[in-house]
This record gives C-alpha cells, structure tokens and sequence, in this order.
C-alpha cells in the first residue's frame, strides 16, 4: 500500500494537470496517477484553440464573457446550466493570462497580442490559438509546471476502482503495470480527470485510451451519468483514419464542397455557413451524402465530401495549418495546397458524463471530476468548438480547489479506515486473480468490435426509436457475452489482457447509458436528432437525463431540470 495523500488525481491530461497544480497551491499533498506518460494524453490531440473573450481580434472588438456565455448557452441548444457556462466564460481570461505568464507558445497578432481566430457557433472570433497545435502546448505547458512544482506524477498505473463506503470516498485502487502489484492509495478527495468515452464508438477520432473507463468507475460507486445521450460528431474527419481536420481549418476561411462543386452550406446555415455549430455542420455533411451529393470512397463504400483549402494560399496554410497539412500528407497522401481534403463526420466527444456541480463535487463525498468525464453542464446538447479546453481548465482549476479545501477540512475524520482500505484492497485482488482464471469462448477484440459496431450504425447522427431500441438490446446482450470472455493468464506486469476486459466492461455499461438515454429522450436537441421526433420539445424534454448504475440489472433513469438564469429558450436560427 502506498502512503496517503491529501488529493490523488486520476489522469494526466489538461483537467487532472490543472486540478493537481491548483489542489497544491492550495497547500495540498498531491499525486497524480495516469496509465501512460501525461504528454501522451488524448488532450494533445485537440488542434484548433481555446475561447476566451479577450478582444484581440479587430472584429472582436466589443466581446465579453456574457457574449460568450450567450453563444454558449445557444449552441448548448438551451441546455447547458447557466450559472456554470457564466463562471467558465467569466475565468476564461484568468485562465488565459495564466497559461500566457507560464509559458504557452500562442500565436500572435502583429502587435504582440494572443492571436485569435473564428469558430463555429461564435458571434465575434474568441478562439486563441498555437498554430494548429493547441492542446499539445497547453498539455507540455502545464506539465512544465507539475515538474517545476514537483508534484509527483505515477504513470503506467491502471486505476480499476474507488475504495469507497456508503457516501464517502477514501481513496483508490489499481495495476500497477510495471510491478504487476495491486495497489490502493488512501487519499481524503479524489479527482477524476480521465477523458471521454469515445472509443465505445467504432469510428472514433479519440485515442484508443479514450475508453470511458473513468467515467465507469464513479457510475459504479453510485454516482449518475447525466446527459450521456448527447455525442458529438465532429464534421470534418479524414475517410478512412477518422483524424481530425481542426474546425481551424474553416476558422481561417475553408469551405465545404459537395460532389456539385457546390458550398452547400448556404442551403442549412446561410448566416454562418461553414461556421455554424457542429452538430449542423454534422447532419448538413450527413444529408448531402445521403441525398446523393457527396463521392464514394472506393475503400468501403461510403461516402464523403471536400473540405478545400486551396484557395487559402500555401503562405497562410503553412502559418496557420502546418500540422492539417502534415497529417494529409503522412495519411492521406495528398497537399492540402493542391488538393481538397476528404472528409466525413466522426464521433468525437461526449457532452454527458459524471454528474458534477460547478465545483467539480459529485454525490459522493470526497470524489470530484473534471474535463471530458465530467458533465458540469456547460456544454449541454451541443458543444461549441474551442470550448473543450476551456472546461479543462476552468473546471480542473475549480475541482482542484475544491478538493484541497475539502481534504485539509477532513483530514482528522478521514484519518483511518485502514481496516476498509485493507478489505477493499484484497477484494480487488480476489477479482482481478479470478479475471486471470477466467476461460470463456468469447474474444475480447469480438466483441469490442460488435459494440463500435452496435453503436455506429444504431447510435449515430440520426436516429429513431426501432434503432436505438435494437441498440439498447444489443448492447444488454454483450453483458452477457462480456461474462464468458477469455482472459490470458500470467503475471499482470502490462497484463493487457486483464486492461482490456476491465476497459470493456465499462464500455459496455457506459454505452447502455448511451443508448437507453437516447431512446427515452423523444425530441431532437443539438447533437441528438429523431427522424421521428424531429423537433425540440421544451415542455417535456428541457431537463438533464439522470442515469444510475445497477449491479442486479438495467440502468435506471432520472431527470432534472435545467438552470436557466436570464437565456429563455428561443429558436436556434444561424
């Protein structure tokens, strides 16, 4: 057993880095727990930039956070809580300034400003950005100061479960992966920071580590799942590898072209063209294709469409775009001076997640969360390009504080235990050596397959009540299967065999909330879109989908109503 820290943060990317970083500032013991190196987390992925209302852009000249929160707020498709999209608008900023002070390389305007660019959904251009490389600075950034801190950092530790008892969390347990040892670490807050759950989804552009597994654990220990129905699929994904092409790219003037030749968008979104939010974007792209408008991809059959950045000029490509134009050329084979890039929506985050309020607390005492595993909810239906990284951050920096606060005010009450810890410890152990001597038929790369697959095509961009009740079905009868899936044995140093099944089950119960979400939710609202209930119904549906883990059966759900402080829902017109 490892010694007892005030905080442990699980994950290493921008939201557990920030939580660490403020929980210590704060005069908290630390640590931080990752299953791989904290420069390798999926949070360097993200390209485009970060919102922040500093009007540096000359056509920005008049922005403010409530602009941005209104923006927000809109493109939430009313359902994100107002009070929390108006404390992240409000400390974007802050948050800004800070990162600039400790180093981030932005990109900068003329006169030495943070540069700032357009996205989708914005009234004014907020978006600052690194080239096309965002994420990946802030990420290096912040673990700059994790290192200038000392803040200790454990990776290639594979958390498994919360020690918890009653409402009160006590800490966590796991692999350690170079050791092959089960291992528990005591701690009086815990905070979550593990990233989306993508990866339940076959054509993903998350990392293969993006599996949910996080969001898994707190759903277990009893806390709910909210909004999990909402998933955004990400416009502009290159065929075939489902890697991003940066909403920067149409930022910076890119257009979208159908196999007419034609810029169709003036058809969905005439005000915004190719920067109306991204679930317009989604099912515009989706409709053309459907409708006969896009090309075929010779690989699978399916269809796609051009995103065309030649006529942006190869000076600013190579400014603005670098690492767009280095991924078509390692991947694709094509210059994205020369040629169009083709493209296709991708599922790419989740709005919904671990029910948290504005200062990262749960249900549970004591355990927090943060970042693309937590649902605050600032994003609601509908999550605006460039928001990501700012709920990262703002919401790391707010569950950091918070658990700081709430450790050292308990340090006394959560003092013991060490009976639970030890009983939670040798529990662990028992089921992951009765995982080592499990021999089933099933395979675990079937049935990963068949659930990416469930969830592609009856869980998509558009849906009705007959697919997403055949989804729901299918994905209960994987528990089944998942039960007499064969594990390798042998010693658990990097044991992926023993990763992968534990992945997988929480994949799978992560999915039935997915899904059972979905089909209850008799609307459309942002990302999700009913073919039979095509219109959005705030009388019956303007509330948070509430779903609950149950061990003996089905999930369970419940709802809650929105926060609406001064934006009444109103038509969402672009």
């Amino acid at each position: 057993m490892l010694e007892k820290y005030d905080v442990v943060v699980v994950g290493g990317g921008l939201a557990g880095l920030r939580a660490a970083i403020e929980a210590q500032a704060r005069g908290a013991s630390v640590l931080i727990l990752s299953k791989l190196h904290p420069v390798r987390s999926h949070s360097g992925a993200a390209q485009g930039g970060i919102n922040a209302p500093l009007a540096n852009n000359p056509d920005a000249k008049d922005d403010t956070p409530e602009l941005h929160c209104f923006d927000t707020v809109k493109g939430s498709d009313y359902l994100a809580d107002q009070d929390a999209v108006h404390m992240m608008t409000s400390m974007a900023p802050e948050v800004i300034y800070e990162l600039e002070h400790w180093g981030c390389p932005f990109s900068r305007t003329d006169d030495g400003k943070i540069a700032q660019r357009p996205f989708g959904g914005a009234g004014y251009p907020r978006t600052c950005y690194a080239t096309d490389k965002t994420g990946l600075y802030i990420l290096h950034t912040l673990y700059e100061q994790v290192v200038k801190r000392n803040i200790p950092v454990t990776y290639d530790f594979f958390v498994t479960e919360l020690i918890a008892e009653g409402n009160n969390c006590y800490g966590v347990a796991g692999i350690n992966m170079v050791t092959g040892a089960i291992e528990t670490i005591k701690a009086s807050a815990v905070v979550l920071g593990t990233g989306g759950s993508g990866r339940i989804y076959g054509k993903s552009s998350n990392a293969l580590t993006s599996t949910g597994l996080g969001v898994a654990i707190a759903y277990w220990a009893g806390v709910p799942l909210k909004d999990m129905e909402f998933i955004q699929f990400h416009p502009t994904g290159i065929i075939n590898k489902y890697i991003l092409m940066t909403e920067g790219c149409r930022g910076e003037g890119g257009y979208l072209v159908n196999s007419k030749g034609n810029r169709f968008m003036q058809n969905y979104a005439p005000s915004k063209m190719e920067l109306a939010p991204r679930d317009i974007v989604s099912r515009s792209i989706a409709t053309e294709i459907l409708e006969g408008r896009g090309y075929t991809n010779q690989a699978d059959g399916s269809g796609y469409i051009h995103l065309d950045l030649r006529h942006l000029g190869a000076a600013k490509i190579m400014e603005r775009l670098p690492g767009v134009r280095d991924i078509c050329l390692d991947f694709l084979g094509i210059d994205i001076i020369k040629e169009p890039i083709p493209i296709h929506p991708v599922q790419h985050y989740t709005m919904g997640g671990i029910d948290t309020d504005m200062h990262g607390a749960t249900s549970i005492n004591g355990l927090l969360a943060a970042g693309e595993c937590a649902c605050v909810s600032v994003h609601g239906a509908n999550r605006l390009g460039g928001n990501s990284l700012l709920d990262t951050l703002v919401f790391g920096k707010k569950s950091g504080e918070t658990a700081a606060v709430y450790a050292l005010k308990n340090k006394d009450k959560w003092a013991g235990h060490s009976e639970l810890v030890a009983a939670k410890a040798k529990a662990c152990a028992d089921r992951i050596k009765q995982l080592t001597e499990q021999k089933g038929s099933e395979k675990y790369a079937d049935l990963k397959r068949e659930l990416g697959e469930i969830m592609d095509k009856l869980v998509g961009i558009f849906r009705t009540k007959a697919e997403l009740a055949m989804a729901l079905d299918k994905v209960r009868a994987l528990k089944g299967k998942f039960k007499q899936m064969h594990i390798d044995a042998g010693s658990l140093k990097f044991n992926y065999g023993i990763m992968s099944y534990i992945d997988l089950q929480g994949n799978i119960d992560v999915a039935e909330a997915v899904a059972y979400g979905a089909l209850m939710r008799q609307e459309s609202r942002g990302s999700h879109s009913r073919r039979d209930y095509p219109t959005r119904d705030d009388k019956n549906f303007l509330k948070h989908t509430l779903c609950y883990f149950n061990p003996q059966g089905d999930a369970r759900l419940d709802y809650r109503p929105v926060k609406i402080t001064e934006y009444q829902p109103q038509e969402r017109k672009y």
